[in-house]
């Protein structure tokens, strides 16, 4: 693979290194902050050999796979992004959601690293101390363990450092502001029963504490703002800082650190609480739709839960079991494609995702082959809730927050109870065996030639009526474009089935062809049709629409009606959705793609009643 080349290629399509102000990566993605998104060419960097996806969510992201570290140095060297002036930035204006999403990963996901090595290391030193190879009370076993005490202690100062980084503030007056919270002094003052100006000051604990350094920084560099436009700029080196450490730290000890703490109390008792109800269950679900949260990046907002509950109770038992149990299950049906398939590119990709898989990281197998096929899909979200609930009834604990894996099983190693790290090598095995005989039961190989002998005895058994062709009219008046062009990742990348988008001119939706209605969601943003052939068409009305919670939306049929062209399904208030800032392009897709394909898609200004595309079963 030619880094360089791949490199200056994604450099070129984003725009340039003026149009990025911030550059990082995590273990298979490169994550930009960009000035003008609108100048991204998506499609061409989908296209650039390397790259294995993009998601343009809080941050721009670009999946590259096991190779982003040498695709990212070869980035640094012809793209100075720390010459860039933040100021830059065209106005953001999406919504608070997800500006706080982008504020959590960047936050949160610098710290893995370190958190992981130093987790890892202490596992390794548990299991080896099980086998008897290194004594517990050794000098050896308690310098190399201290390594990961010393990371959670000193896990405030590097959310400091991290948080910031995210703000643009300055990061060692950060940890000065951070650091006395953590001053033996500062504890012992707590202890006795410190007064501030005449106020109590709460005693808390501030080591492996996330939420309290998160609030003092915000605050730090609020103030740092304030000073640095008022203060004379020959005094400003120290005058800056030295007011805003005065104002901070009092602050923090009185408002801002109880509060974080409770923030991070809170945050984990409401999850903790949702796992006691619903018990081996709530392991199983989770991990059944990570690959979706995955693939969408929400599973980062999972993170402060993690890393807050380690810190309290130095084990997690919701999070990392669900994930040991989707990697392995990634993993598993990866090896199934690669072994089933006889597309030689695709075994190639899925025996290679399946390794990384193996290893805990899983973007290359979602990318590259389980989100682009529903079965190997399948496979992965049914193993993933098996194995999620078998280890949720066993209730296994992780003790290291890492992307769980083969290399980094000894996370699971527990000294006082033996039997927490064979459960988790059950789960291991059964997420591994599961997937894999899941997919390669259900997987078919359009090359190959059994199936295509199948294919021909099942046309040859389909009616007349399935075998004709349903041809599709816009279901309303727009102009109908390129699927791909939509801000939906799920729909652009056609994951839920190919079709077309429409951007809408009014909010009457009618019905595209004769077609049985088997889904109406409860907020009538979405509604699913069978057509006579068999087709299954969704149509998706807006963006991110689900959180109007159905206000504005009229639905005129229920399930199992009836419907002929034209019929009037649903309306929408097109207004209502543009004041909420949403994108109220509607979606129209085939979604059992595997049986149908989508043909003669129309384009440009549409009518209700012009032929949109044909819907043909093969």
């Amino acid at each position: 693979m030619d880094y360089k080349k791949i490199a200056n290629e994604i450099l070129d399509l984003i725009g340039g290194s003026k149009n990025v102000s911030t550059l990082e990566h995590c273990s298979t993605r490169l994550r930009f902050g960009l000035v003008d998104k609108s100048v991204v060419n998506v499609e061409k960097i989908k296209k650039i050999k390397g790259v294995m996806g993009v998601v343009d969510g809080s941050q721009f992201q670009i999946v590259i796979g096991n190779n982003v570290v040498e695709v990212y140095d070869e980035l640094l060297k012809i793209c100075p992004v720390t010459g860039n002036q933040v100021a830059e930035t065209k106005k953001d204006d999406r919504k608070w959601g997800a500006k706080l999403l982008e504020f959590v990963i960047s936050v949160f996901q610098p710290l893995v690293p370190a958190i992981a090595g130093a987790g890892v290391l202490k596992s390794v030193l548990l299991l080896l101390s099980m086998f008897g190879l290194l004594a517990s009370d050794s000098t050896v076993y308690t310098a190399l363990a201290a390594i990961s005490d010393a990371t959670f202690y000193f896990l405030p100062i590097m959310v400091a450092v991290t948080t910031a980084n995210t703000l643009k503030s300055n990061r060692l007056v950060a940890i000065a502001a951070v650091g006395y919270l953590l001053l033996p002094a500062t504890t012992a003052a707590l202890a006795d029963g410190m007064t501030l100006f005449g106020f109590a000051v709460k005693n808390i604990t501030y080591s492996s504490q996330v939420f309290p350094a998160i609030l003092c920084v915000i605050f730090l560099s609020l103030m740092e703002r304030g000073f640095n436009k008022i203060s004379p700029k020959a005094i400003r080196i120290f005058f800056v800082p030295m007011m805003s450490l005065a104002i901070t730290i009092p602050v923090t000890l009185l408002v801002l650190g109880p509060l974080g703490y409770n923030i991070g109390t809170l945050f984990t008792a409401v999850i903790l609480a949702l796992y006691g109800k619903l018990g081996f269950v709530a392991l199983g679900l989770l991990a059944a739709i990570l690959p979706f949260m995955i693939a969408t990046g929400m599973h980062k907002t999972l993170l402060p839960y993690a890393i807050t509950t380690y810190g309290q109770l130095g084990y997690e038992a919701l999070y990392m079991p669900a994930s040991l149990a989707h990697n392995i299950s990634e993993s598993g049906a990866c090896f199934a494609v690669a072994l089933k398939s006889k597309d030689e590119d695709l075994k190639q990709t899925a025996l290679s995702a399946g390794i990384s898989a193996l290893m805990g990281i899983t973007e290359p197998a979602l990318y590259g082959v389980t989100l682009q096929n529903k079965k190997a899909m399948m496979g992965v979200v049914l193993s993933g809730a098996i194995s999620g609930m078998l280890m949720g009834l066993f209730v296994v604990k992780a003790f290291i927050i890492v992307g769980p894996g083969l290399a980094s099983m000894s996370m699971f190693v527990d000294a006082a109870n033996g039997s927490n790290f064979m459960y988790a090598c059950i789960g291991f095995a059964v997420a591994l065996l599961g997937s894999f005989i899941i997919t390669f039961v259900l997987w078919k190989d359009s090359d190959s030639d059994s199936d295509v002998e199948e294919d021909a005895s099942v046309v040859e058994e389909l009616t007349e009526e399935e075998k004709e062709v349903n041809i599709l009219v816009s279901p309303l008046n727009g102009e109908a474009v390129d699927l791909s062009t939509v801000s939906d990742e799920m729909f652009a990348s056609k994951t839920l089935g190919d079709g077309i988008a429409i951007v809408p001119k009014d909010g009457k939706l009618y019905a595209p062809c004769d077609a049985e209605v088997v889904m109406l969601f409860e907020t009538k943003h979405v509604i699913g049709l069978r057509t006579s052939n068999g087709a299954e068409i969704l149509i998706h009305i807006g963006v991110n629409t689900v959180s109007m919670e159905g206000v504005g939306f009229t639905a005129f049929v229920k399930q199992n009606d009836k419907v002929k062209e034209g019929d009037l399904l649903i309306e929408f208030d097109l207004d209502a959705i543009k004041e909420k800032k949403l994108d109220p392009t509607v979606m129209v897709v085939n979604s059992n793609s595997t049986s149908y394909k989508v043909l003669n898609q129309s384009y440009g200004d549409v009518k209700t009643g012009d032929v949109l595309f044909d819907v043909k079963r093969g």
